[in-house]
Formats: structure tokens, sequence, C-alpha cells
């Protein structure tokens, strides 16, 4: 499924410059050198992001007895992370695969031997194609799925894939959109079609539908809901329609939004058609976060026992405190993430949480606006800070410190997950 001599291997790589996370004290030395050293966080300099060690195992359990419990796969999006690391702790936690957006990512996960991986988007690029074939050739352990929304993508990728000489098939969903959302078909009819056209190719095998029902919807409310139920419910009328050329074909979806309706509305489809497999590609749920996914995740709204904690922070300092109620701090858009909610300020390092009801107005490149802190934030303080969506925050580091505890009086840096972007 992956090779861990490789991911291993990452503990070889020596740090210098290139990291931003590391101090110059550490350049020179490898990562398993720096981390016998028993670093502490107070040595690391700012702005910076961390993971909690212990809310990443957390979310681990919680989110893999909930899919055991549901019955249904996971196949997380990998794009959230793009750390092979995580994805090895994903497939050891029972995951069956991994998700990719694109064709780079796909180059990442080959090259630390992923075995098998889930495209949720077409591949249309005909260097892309021919790689992909030369990689299925290669290795017949390898598999791979991936989307098809159309007649002239399909017709594409078939003779890019005749062109590059394919071997193997290239399996593919079917993927069903609604309107306004993203891709996918418009509507069962043209699905249908989709699907008879990627029969008659002979470079392509049906094998099953997708779509993503969070392309639909953004918020829990009731009418968000039904949309989803709705998008869902068409998805399952699709599936029970198509004859597929494998013996056990695939239906997916589920964000990390909604995946207690995915599951609702999808899960049966196993029982009721033999050989078919549920597949969720919910990816953010191992990091979590403070913002939007708290707010929206199932497993906050009731789906489950067990909610999904927050397992990453980011620590800024005060650099100018130029008014009362205004310090401005050194992270900003370059750093964390902004585009599901600013960073919430939680609390002073040394000092504990801020009081009052102090926020982050606004970010610029390089700074954030802190207003309402007064002389909790003077200069020199180092807030931590509550961050949304962690599929727009690993982007901004490529090694990232992991600490045993976020909450403790002097939290140990414990490793560096290294990522590829």
């Amino acid at each position: 499924m992956l090779d861990r001599e490789k991911v291993a291997a990452l503990a070889d790589e020596r740090l210098d410059w290139r990291f931003k996370a590391v101090p110059a004290a550490a350049h020179g030395l490898t990562v398993r050198e720096y981390l016998a050293g028993g670093p502490v966080l107070d040595d690391l300099g700012t702005p910076l992001l961390t993971l909690d060690a212990g809310a990443l195992a957390h979310n681990l359990r919680t989110m893999a007895a909930w899919c055991a419990d549901a019955g249904v796969e996971l196949t997380p999006h990998g794009k959230t992370t793009m750390a092979p690391a995580l994805w090895q702790a994903q497939l050891d936690a029972g995951c069956r695969g991994i998700t990719l957006a694109n064709l780079a990512q796909l180059r990442v996960a080959r090259a630390f031997g992923v075995g098998r991986l889930l495209l949720a988007n077409t591949l249309l690029d005909p260097a892309g194609l021919a790689w992909l074939s030369a990689e299925l050739d290669a290795d017949p352990g390898f598999s791979f799925l991936c989307w098809v929304d159309s007649v002239d993508a399909v017709r594409q990728m078939d003779r890019a894939l005749r062109a590059a000489g394919a071997g193997r098939p290239v399996e593919v969903l079917v993927e069903l959109g609604g309107p306004g959302g993203r891709t996918g078909a418009r509507g069962a009819a043209a699905a249908v079609g989709i699907a008879e056209a990627v029969r008659a190719a002979g470079t392509l095998r049906l094998a099953g539908v997708g779509g993503y029902e969070g392309a639909l919807a953004h918020d829990a409310g009731e009418q968000a809901l039904a949309t989803v139920r709705g998008y869902l419910r068409e998805l399952a009328a699709l599936h029970r329609r198509l004859a597929y050329e494998t013996a056990e074909p695939v239906v997916s979806a589920g964000g990390s939004a909604y995946f207690d309706t995915v599951v609702e509305e999808l899960g049966p489809l196993a029982a009721q058609l033999p050989g078919t497999r549920v597949v969720l590609r919910s990816g953010a749920y191992l990091v979590h976060d403070d913002g939007f996914y708290r707010s929206i995740s199932p497993l906050a709204r009731g789906a489950g026992q067990t909610p999904l904690r927050s397992a990453m922070h980011g620590w800024a300092r005060v650099l100018s405190r130029p008014e009362p109620e205004l310090s401005l701090l050194d992270g900003g858009k370059r750093d964390f993430p902004y585009d599901e909610g600013l960073p919430e300020p939680q609390l002073v390092r040394g000092d504990g949480p801020l009081k009052g009801e102090p926020v982050v107005s606004a970010v610029n490149d390089q700074h954030a606006f802190l207003r309402g802190a007064g002389g909790q934030a003077p200069v020199g303080a180092v807030v931590r800070l509550g961050l949304s969506h962690p599929c727009t925050a690993f982007d901004k580091w490529n090694l990232i410190p992991v600490l045993d505890d976020a909450d403790a009086e002097r939290p140990r840096v414990v490793d560096l997950v290294r990522t590829f972007f």
C-alpha cells in the first residue's frame, strides 16, 4: 500500500534554510538528529504552524471507528496534507487508499509507493495519461480510479491512452454533478450517455459512480441538508441504473461536512447491490479545525458520540501595539489559512487563555490584526491561534512540527511532518 522505507527515510533529510519552521540552530542536522535533542516549542521561531500529536491520534481512531460502524470504506483526500507520513498513519488506521486531486499529487503518491489511488477529478493531460498508463502496466498491483464527466473527456482519454500504447484499461467513475455545483454530468441522462461511451472505449473500464456533495452546500441548515440529500439520492439512482465492467463497482461521495448523510443515502447500496463498495473521501477529519469544520462536521452535529479535535494551531508574535486595543502579529496570509474564516486568538504563551472577546479582524500577507486583547498582548508576546480549513494550511509549510500537547506548559516537539505541494 505504501513504501514505508521511503517514508522512514524522510527522517534522514538534512535541515537547512529551506524549512522556515526550524531554527538556524538546527541547520545541518537530520530530522532524526534534531528530534533526538529534545526540542521544545520555545526553541522555534514565529510565525509557526504546529500539529498536536494527541489530537491527530484521537481523530484517526474516531473516524476509523465511525466508518467501521457505518460499514463504509474510507479513502481520505490526501490533498489536505500532502504528507506521506500522515497518509501512512491513515492507511495503518484502516483506510483503503488515498484520494488526490491532480496529476502532480498523483506523482507524489506514486513516488512513495501508494498502491491504491482515487483521482477525484478527470485526467485529460496526454502526457499525464501516458505516465499513468506506464505506472499501471509496470505494476499489476497498482489500483487506480478517476472520474469522467463528459463524452468529450472519454474520447480524449481514449485517444491519449491509445497513443501511449496502454495495456491495462483505466478504471473510471462517472461523475454526477448538480445545478450550480462544480464538475460532473448534469442529470442522469447525460451520465448514462457518458457510461455508454466509457463501455465503448477499449482503454477505459466503467467501475462506478462518484461525486462531491460539498460543492452544492456550505452549511448545515435545513435547506442545505435537503439539497445534499436530494443529490445523493440521484447518485444512488444512477448507480442502480448502470451496468458495470467490474464485480465490485464503487459509489463514492463524502467530503468532511456531510459524510453522515452520505452514509444514510448511499450506505444501503452495499446490501441492495451485492459487490458495491461505498467509499467516503473525507480528508479534513484528520486535522479538523477551530473554524469551518468545527461548526459543520457531522461528529459535532450529533452523528457520533465523540467529536473530532483540532490538531493544528498557529503561533504568532506581537510585533507592534500602535494603539491600546490593536496588536500586530507576525503571521498572515503567507502562514495561516484565511479563506474559511480568520484565525481565532486563544491564548498567550506563558500567560494562559485570552480574556474578553479579542478577534483577528484582518490579515495581510505577513501580519494579523489582533483587536480587543489590550494589555494581554504586549509587544513580544506569542499568541496561539485557532485556525480554520486545513486544506489551505499545509500548503504554506514544507515541514510542520508536531507537539506532544499544544496545551502543555512546555510542549515538546516529537516529530516533523514533511509535505510535498
